[in-house]
């Protein structure tokens, strides 16, 4: 990277001659020593170097470094904590990091997984031989070194033997990258031991070897709920490799292997046998030991895949930690307020919350054509609302907002559509579509970026029917509700240029264009923006003369660069509905209404195979959550479908009309109907487990087709979205 005009010449008398990276903490540069030694030199971010908590962190980083021998590290040089910009030099590693070597060239071949597994175990072992743990393991932070990999950056590492009454320890601060955190590190971070690197281990070696991690989600909380409760998708990761993860995968952190029973295993193809217990003197209540994981563990060894299904199954910890409730939680309801009331030019104010977003202490909503509002989690309290549209138009039929995703520091994106009148030309208007970012806690607009315009003449009154006067094109989902833009971990990927002919990254901090792709379509071609398990996709359906829909192209971009990574093609016009273990679910969106057939693109190979439903689903909507296919019909019926089978595992009258999007837990699938009526089913068997009556207070929509927002939960706490503007919130645990 090359250097800044703002970056030093010299720090600690070494000579700086390029720029390596920046993180959370400071800028590392390579630099060169008088000798001529290169090194990696980290300067400490201007605005935390007075901060005296992030000073005394670094300090610990360099004492961690430094306790640590260098076979397996990169080992201190220099360090000067107490500097105006605290800084410390580590040997200069050639090669990439993990992440960016997968990145760029693909999963790991199974030899070079075994290497990297055996050399972070000797890392950790060396490592909390030291008295130190880690804490934020992650691919960024294991460089391939040409003698084997090596672990870097002790940025939040803490000394095991620091006193439990250290104010470091006891800040709360939830620390690390979410998708490679143990579970401890969400429910119990003052407790955080050398396991967690262990769990981290565990985590890496499977993105190593499909690029995805083990427990991937569209989100932080949803990443951090699979982490807590759910199960890892290692379908990908190598027979020889799966008793190695697993055991490093499990929930309790007693139940995770020392590196160097990871290195027995790793060389002899079981864990050493545990000493001799000695009997109790009493009757102890039963907790998890880990005798039990290494008879599994050889087990698995012996029998590979089908004896690992096993092991899980037998180990899975039911009594492992679980979420909370947000602080100061209660039950509550409330309808927000109508933003354009006694505004006679104002768009129809009967429209339902489309979607919800949580960040922080805020569940943010927007209403299709109608506004965004801020609700507190604990108590439904409402610090601001407003329009999304400050100036609507007497000719437009709608507004727009909806919130799409959260951003870096507790933001969130709204798709917005503001009308404007034509002067001297009757009856026309032209939408701007826009994308934007919002403080959630405030409603403070961060900033705005105009995608598209679109103009149209209105032919009759009142709701008549619309023509699009500069015949443009909105086929990427300008006013389609999840086609127009996906939440990647740089900003946003939007659909842009007034015919759609484009999509580009608007980055987080100001929105700016970080790059532009073309749409690479036909001419009949109807592309839209999807987003599957956090990674975000172009769809295209493709048409012949006579309408009828010739095949579907899913191409997986790249979000650094707008790339496309590869291409799927499918028969017909098909539907994304998501993720399962390792391949996309797509469903015909056509063929009368009917269902008959599921279609997996497997994300490794890109094969693309076909999946025979069992029974045929009529006028149903498809879903996909935690890896099983659901089926809602407008009865209330809800179908639990085998993605990989077709089988129907089972079916069950919801007794919520209408259902909209299922929530799926561990153990309970979520409905809810427009009017509120909510629902708990069993995973396992589709019984009614509980449910919350309808409400009348919030109104009805004037639309035919009911609108359904998401359910989004936050801990135990279920919010959902119903009838106009309205948000009650429950305990699922009561239901």
């Amino acid at each position: 990277m090359a250097l800044r005009d703002s970056d030093p010449a010299e720090v600690g008398g070494y000579r700086i001659e390029d720029r390596l990276g920046s993180g959370g903490m400071g800028v590392v540069y390579l630099a060169r020593s008088a000798s001529g030694r290169r090194l990696a030199l980290k300067v400490v971010h201007g605005q935390y170097a007075d901060d005296d908590e992030f000073r005394t962190r670094f300090s610990r980083e360099v004492d961690a470094a430094r306790q640590v021998s260098g076979a397996f590290t990169a080992p201190v040089v220099d360090a000067d904590a107490d500097a105006p910009r605290p800084w410390m030099a580590t040997l200069y590693i050639p090669g990439e990091d993990l992440g960016t070597h997968v990145r760029r060239h693909g999963p790991l071949p199974a030899d070079r997984l075994r290497e990297l597994a055996a050399g972070l175990a000797e890392a950790l072992r060396d490592i909390h031989r030291a008295g130190v743990v880690h804490r934020d393991l992650k691919p960024a932070n294991v460089m391939l070194a040409g003698d084997g990999p090596r672990v870097i950056d002790f940025g939040i590492s803490r000394a095991v033997g620091f006193a439990p009454a250290d104010a470091l320890t006891q800040t709360g601060r939830v620390m690390g990258t979410p998708p490679f955190m143990s579970p401890e590190q969400f429910t119990s971070p003052h407790e955080v031991g050398p396991a967690t690197d262990v769990f981290s281990l565990g985590a890496i070696v499977v993105y190593a070897a499909t690029r995805r991690g083990p427990f991937d989600s569209a989100s932080p909380w949803e990443t951090a709920t699979q982490v807590v409760e759910g199960t890892p998708d290692l379908d990908a990761v190598p027979d020889e490799l799966l008793p190695f993860v697993r055991l490093c995968l499990e929930k309790h952190p007693k139940s995770r292997p020392t590196p160097d029973e990871l290195l027995h295993l790793l060389r002899e193809g079981r864990l050493p046998e545990p000493a001799p217990e000695p009997e109790p003197a009493a009757p102890a209540p039963a907790r998890p030991r880990r005798r039990r994981w290494w008879l599994v563990a050889c087990a698995a060894l012996t029998a590979l895949a089908a004896v690992a299904a096993t092991a899980v199954a037998v180990t899975r910890d039911d009594h492992g930690p679980r979420y909370a409730l947000p602080a100061g939680w209660h039950p509550w309801h409330r309808q927000a307020k109508d933003p354009y009331r006694g505004d006679e030019a104002a768009p129809s104010p009967s429209d339902s919350f489309t979607r919800c977003a949580a960040t922080g202490t805020s569940l943010v909503c927007a209403g299709d054509g109608v506004m965004a509002a801020r609700f507190a989690l604990s108590d439904g309290s409402q610090t601001w609302r407003k329009p999304i549209d400050p100036k609507p138009t007497a000719s437009a039929a709608t507004g727009g907002g909806r919130v799409f995703g959260t951003g870096p520091g507790g933001v969130v994106y709204v798709y917005g559509a503001d009308d404007e009148d034509v002067p001297n030309r009757n009856d026309t208007t032209v939408t701007h579509f826009s994308v934007r970012a919002v403080r959630a806690n405030t409603g403070a607009l961060l900033w705005a970026r105009t995608t598209g315009s679109s103009a149209m003449t209105a032919s009759g009154t009142n709701g008549g029917v619309f023509t699009d006067s500069s015949g443009l094109d909105s086929g990427m989902g300008a006013t389609d509700g999840d086609g127009y833009a996906v939440p990647v971990r740089r900003g946003v990927i939007s659909v842009f240029g007034d015919q759609d002919q484009w999509y580009a990254l608007l980055g987080a901090a100001h929105g700016e264009v970080l790059w532009k792709r073309a749409v690479p379509r036909g001419h009949d071609d109807d592309c839209t923006l999807r987003e599957a398990g956090g990674r975000p996709y172009l769809r295209c359906a493709a048409y012949a003369k006579d309408g009828a829909a010739t095949h579907t192209r899913i191409s997986a971009l790249d979000p650094s660069s707008g790339e496309i990574r590869w291409t799927a093609t499918v028969r017909g016009s098909q539907n994304l509905l998501g993720q399962a273990r390792g391949h996309l679910v797509l469903t015909d969106d056509e063929t009368e209404n009917t269902k008959r057939t599921l279609t997996l693109v497997d994300l490794s190979s890109h094969i693309v195979t076909s999946v025979r439903l069992a029974r045929s689903e009529r006028d149903a909507t498809g879903y996909v959550a935690r890896d099983t296919v659901y089926f809602t019909h407008y009865s209330g019926s809800l179908h639990c479908v085998d993605p990989f089978t077709g089988r129907l595992r089972w079916e069950s009258d919801s007794t919520v009309e209408q259902p909209g999007p299922p929530l799926a837990t561990t153990d309970r699938v979520h409905v809810a109907s427009p009017t509120g009526r909510l629902a708990a089913l069993d995973t396992r068997t589709g019984k009614v487990m509980g449910t919350a009556p309808g409400r009348d207070d919030g109104g009805t929509s004037d639309s035919a087709d009911a609108v359904h927002a998401p359910l989004v939960l936050v801990g135990d706490a279920l919010y959902v979205p119903y009838g106009i503007r309205s948000v009650y919130t429950v305990n699922v645990k009561d239901l």
